[in-house]
């Protein structure tokens, strides 16, 4: 049999293949091109990036996760980049941007640490061990923080807030935000816990800022189901039902023959009488207030009416839920089945207009695990990047909530570790203190980006903030953007949930080790045609 001299192609034409260095190299440019996009929007003078969609929609914000989310990425390798993002985003609900930016930063450290020959499997070994101890390390930076502490809580919200589009509200939003997580606490055998999805944000265009208010408890999208109801209720009794007030149908084709007059006045009066039984039963259980998930008769809306009850009709599960957690009431099938021990509680229960539509306010819940937020503000543009700012403000607070443990922000903490980690590796025989030095000055780039971005001059501000680290009792010192100094940054309050600092240098770190391990990248004909796939599998698109 004669040898085979030509090479056997198995990918359909088209196709790319990257082997070895080359496709090492290729996913390594891709997550850098990743990182650099939002490189700059870090710290408190970062900037801001404007997103245009296919409909020609902008949006303006320099938050990395929307970022991330929004822009149209093909390239496997940066993907995982923007993964990283969106875990950060999902546990914490900020920090993405300096998630990323560290994620950067390690596959820059890495490939140059593979142009010196250091194989890939020791460059992983040591990123492992770098990132225990620096796990290690934060944990021991930790400063410990109470639910009852609410100036530093208020510092946290602010510094989450700070850089942000809604900076010159930051006062008054951080304290919404405070107040919203601290209604919203759920204490039980002396553990603390919140969910976002008890905390209800909902923005209305019209009036400014400074009419945003929180609510202990909740905020519904739905008016009086009748105009002539009463509009305001005080100390409301609530009954929620989720079957429809008004007469069933036939669950089968049947057909009803009248022959006479009378039968079909008294068809009526049965309906009309079987209306007014169910309201009867709610007006005689002590309910002054009916949210009802389905539909209510209108017959049974006038009754209801006279009864002086203020009704909801056609309410979604989900707020039917919130109104139940909030109130205290019981959610109960048929009307006929209302008790007066299935009433919730609320001391108000208001029509009011926001804008051009009538809300209803639940107010005054005796401990109602609900919170709502109504954000006002001129654009809709201004108020869904208050909502996002809001967002991420509650993100970190529900943090330290859980935790309760804060570490210092503007680079002090990454300097700190980066210094520990720095002593750390020398003691590390083999090459693996390579890898593990890297991993420490990579940490190193939270910092300059924080002073490259503010206008301060990058290198002298490292040398000093290294220098500041070296002495005694100084792990809390980083950059002061607004004067370009080295100062203490716990005495400042700019502090951070030490969980956003662990989660950004886990995620970071667990991407980069597992492009780092890929060798080979087979791409379909159809990926490899994608514009944004070659860009960043050639030359098209260069890093400094």
């Amino acid at each position: 049999m004669a040898e085979i001299k030509q090479p056997m192609g198995i990918q359909p034409e088209g196709s790319q293949r990257y082997m070895g260095k080359d496709a090492l190299r290729m996913n390594i440019m891709a997550g850098r091109i990743v990182a650099e996009i939002i490189k700059t929007t870090l710290g408190p003078k970062g900037m801001d990036k404007m997103l245009v969609d296919y409909s020609g929609n902008v949006m303006i914000t320099n938050d990395g996760a929307t970022i991330l989310n929004q822009i149209d990425i093909s390239h496997p390798a940066a993907k995982m980049i923007v993964e990283v993002a969106r875990t950060q985003d999902q546990e914490v609900g900020d920090g993405t941007t300096t998630a990323v930016v560290l994620a950067g930063e390690l596959l820059k450290k890495a490939e140059t640490l593979l142009d010196q020959n250091v194989h890939v499997s020791t460059i992983i070994s040591g990123y492992n061990m770098a990132t225990e101890k620096a796990i290690n390390i934060l944990r021991e930076l930790g400063e410990k923080v109470t639910i009852d502490n609410e100036k530093t809580l208020i510092e946290v919200a602010k510094t989450s807030m700070t850089g942000k589009a809604a900076e010159k509200s930051i006062e008054k939003l951080a304290k919404i935000a405070v107040d919203a997580v601290k209604i919203a606490i759920n204490t039980q055998e002396g553990v603390n816990s919140v969910s976002k999805e008890d905390i209800k944000i909902t923005v209305k265009e019209g009036g400014g800022l400074e009419d945003s208010t929180v609510i202990k408890g909740l905020l519904v999208d739905e008016n009086r189901a009748l105009h002539s109801m009463p509009q305001k209720i005080k100390n409301a009794k609530i009954a929620i039902l989720t079957s429809p007030i008004e007469v069933k149908k036939t669950g089968i084709d049947a057909k009803i023959r009248i022959t006479s007059p009378e039968n079909v006045q008294a068809f009526l009066d049965q309906e009309e009488f079987m209306l007014k039984r169910m309201v009867d039963r709610v007006n005689n259980s002590g309910a002054n207030v009916l949210v009802c998930k389905k539909n209510i008769d209108d017959s049974a809306l006038h009754f209801l009416s006279n009864a002086g009850i203020y009704a909801l009709k056609n309410v979604s599960e989900k707020e039917i839920k919130m109104i139940s957690k909030a109130a205290g009431a019981k959610i109960i099938n048929m009307a006929l089945d209302l008790e007066p021990t299935d009433l919730g509680k609320a001391e108000l229960v208001e029509e009011r207009k926001v804008g051009d539509e009538y809300m209803t306010f639940i107010e005054g819940c005796q401990d109602p695990k609900i919170s709502s937020i109504l954000i006002r503000g001129g654009t809709k543009q201004f108020v869904d990047i208050v909502e996002r700012v809001l967002d991420d403000a509650i993100g970190v607070l529900i943090a330290v909530v859980k935790e309760g443990i804060i570490c210092t922000g503007a680079g002090s903490t990454e300097m700190e570790i980066s210094k520990q980690l720095s002593t750390f590796s020398n003691s590390i025989k083999g090459r693996e203190q390579l890898s593990i030095k890297a991993f420490a000055e990579s940490l190193e780039g939270i910092p300059k980006a924080i002073a490259e971005n503010s206008g301060i001059d990058m290198i002298d501000t490292i040398v000093n903030l290294r220098a500041a680290h070296n002495k005694d009792n100084s792990k809390t010192m980083g950059i002061n953007v607004k004067n370009g100094k080295v100062e203490d940054m716990l005495k400042a309050g700019v502090v951070e949930p030490l969980k956003l600092k662990e989660q950004a240098i886990k995620s970071a770190s667990e991407s980069v080790v597992m492009i780092l391990r890929i060798d080979d990248v087979l791409a379909g004909k159809e990926l490899a045609k994608s514009e944004s796939y070659r860009k960043m599998s050639g030359s098209e698109q260069q890093i400094a």
